[in-house]
């Protein structure tokens, strides 16, 4: 199955860096150590780029333009992005620079609704055909990647 993984969207990038999620202006720095995930090119943060960490709703944002209420689902969460425009990803495939070691997979119903998930800890070699196979169910609309200590969205794969 051809999977494509999302960051999130330019349209979505240049609202939060403005106001966030969570209503706050941002607050842009240059990350002077590098090395935090960034969700708008899907690769870690490169020593003396200029960043935000905002807060970001993906499911509140995706039920909207769906249509749908995310209900007791809906989460916001830290996201570090590039504080100004970016290319975006160089690859549109798995971003192995933020693989990281502990992922959880969770798979959403075209109504917004959690259909499952999975733990990948320590193999998130297992992350791509996790996603794939958790999208063979025609009842999981999409999929999303998160970090496990955080519980930060990473980044979003569909079909």
């Amino acid at each position: 199955m051809d999977l494509r993984v999302l960051p999130i969207a330019e349209g979505v990038l240049a609202e939060l860096r403005t106001v966030d999620d969570a209503g706050r202006g941002i607050e842009p720095y240059v990350d002077e150590a590098g090395g935090a995930p960034l969700r708008c090119c899907l690769r870690r943060v490169r020593a003396g780029e200029r960043v935000a960490l905002v807060s970001y709703a993906p499911l509140r944002r995706w039920a909207a333009e769906s249509g749908v209420a995310p209900g007791a689902y809906d989460e916001v969460g830290p996201v570090f992005i590039h504080a100004d425009t970016c290319a975006g990803p160089d690859d549109p495939g798995w971003p192995e620079e933020i693989r990281g070691s502990r992922r959880v997979l969770r798979a959403y119903s075209g109504e917004g609704r959690i259909l499952g998930g999975c733990l990948r800890d320590g193999r998130t070699g297992l992350s791509e055909q996790t996603a794939s196979d958790l999208l063979m169910d025609p009842a999981v609309a999409f999929v999303h990647v998160r970090a496990v200590e955080f519980g930060c969205f990473l980044f979003e794969v569909r079909r």
